[in-house]
């Protein structure tokens, strides 16, 4: 296997480190007065929404507890296969809490559908959710989103915690990801 510049693979950058930082403060403010008084459980899914989960946490200014699933709904391909298998589940109970998903990106929408209703199964009070980015042309679930970061067009990107086949993911901003390297 020969590892080469994970940059080499990359056709261009799509949204930059900073652009992400001023929007995370941006909505971390708000979910910050609109949960003014609250404990709110923040739950991110792994391993996509590290980066998010990470950058968000710091910028929020109440206490919040955090939590994370592991679902795959991917395996090592670039779509989606529409199955959810729990690899990992909570920590902690959700029941009475006032839940906000901490998401990287809600490309078919599947998987948040599903986790919305599954945290709502389980008795969270509230449910709402952060979504760094939105890619509504794959969109096959429409799934409410209150905290909007980005609308992305229809590519494959990578980095700040989003992969393909595990890689990309050490990136510091949304890049497109050259097709010769998913379709090789």
């Amino acid at each position: 296997m020969q590892i080469s510049d994970v940059r080499d693979d990359i056709a261009e950058e799509l949204i930059s480190s900073q652009e992400i930082s001023d929007k995370i403060q941006e909505v971390a403010a708000e979910v910050s007065a609109d949960y003014a008084g609250k404990y709110p459980l923040l739950v991110a899914v792994l391993k996509g929404a590290v980066n998010t989960m990470s950058v968000f946490s710091q910028a929020v200014s109440i206490p919040v507890e955090i939590d994370f699933m592991s679902l795959s709904s991917y395996g090592s391909g670039t779509q989606s296969s529409g199955t959810i298998t729990v690899r990992q589940d909570l920590g902690c109970d959700v029941a009475g809490r006032d839940v906000l998903i901490v998401e990287d990106i809600i490309d078919s929408g599947l998987t948040l559908e599903w986790l919305i209703d599954e945290l709502k199964r389980r008795g969270a009070a509230s449910v709402e959710v952060f979504a760094l980015l939105e890619k509504p042309a794959r969109h096959i679930a429409q799934v409410d989103v209150k905290y909007k970061g980005f609308t992305i067009p229809d590519e494959f990107v990578v980095g700040f915690g989003l992969d393909y086949d595990e890689k990309y993911r050490n990136l510091d901003s949304i890049a497109v990801l050259k097709p010769e390297v998913y379709e090789a």
